[in-house]
């Protein structure tokens, strides 16, 4: 696999290499050798496995510690728009954000290290699968930033009005938000 760096530190994308013939194809979806060849974490603790219809977009989320996230996402069905916030109040990204379009087809992934929000918007139906290091789902670590704070400014590629969760109406601007990172 191919991991390929992004303007963000530790934030990187991954193109496995994919391998087929008239059968059909194969490819590593994660492979802890390489990893640690690139200093990535390997302590994944939960598998998740989501479905949204096209127009839904959720996020922008993350866990404050003791139960802060990194997330390694790749989409298994259709096609989405995945966004990943540096909310590193330290960093010299604090406030920047990456997106790339994620899908079925091109099998590609992101690595969302600890310390970054997350969302994506579903372009068309879309399944999404990903593993994630830190701690588990922990309901008192839970955060987010409201997805279109324009402090942050993120480019969606909204085809109208998004779908969104009632808790992913109420989150907040960055400014307004609890971030222990």
């Amino acid at each position: 696999m191919e991991i390929i760096p992004t303007p963000i530190k530790d934030l990187v994308v991954i193109q496995p290499k994919v391998f087929g013939d008239d059968r059909g194809w194969f490819f590593e979806s994660w492979s802890q050798a390489d990893f640690v060849k690139n200093g990535l974490p390997t302590d994944f603790v939960q598998d998740n496995h989501s479905f949204s219809q096209k127009g839904v977009l959720r996020g922008l989320h993350f866990q404050n510690p003791p139960s802060a996230q990194g997330k390694l996402v790749r989409c298994v069905k259709g096609r989405l728009w995945d966004v990943a916030v540096d909310v590193r109040q330290n960093s010299p990204t604090f406030k920047q954000w990456f997106s790339i379009e994620l899908s079925a087809e091109a099998k590609n992934m992101i690595y969302i290290p600890i310390g970054f929000a997350h969302g994506f918007y579903a372009l068309e139906d879309c399944e999404m699968l990903y593993k994630v290091h830190g701690g588990g789902y922990d309901p008192a670590s839970d955060s987010g930033i409201l997805w279109n704070d324009p402090e942050i400014g993120v480019a969606w590629p909204l085809e109208g009005e998004p779908t969104l969760s009632e808790k992913d109406k109420a989150l907040k601007p960055l400014s307004e938000t609890n971030i222990s990172f």
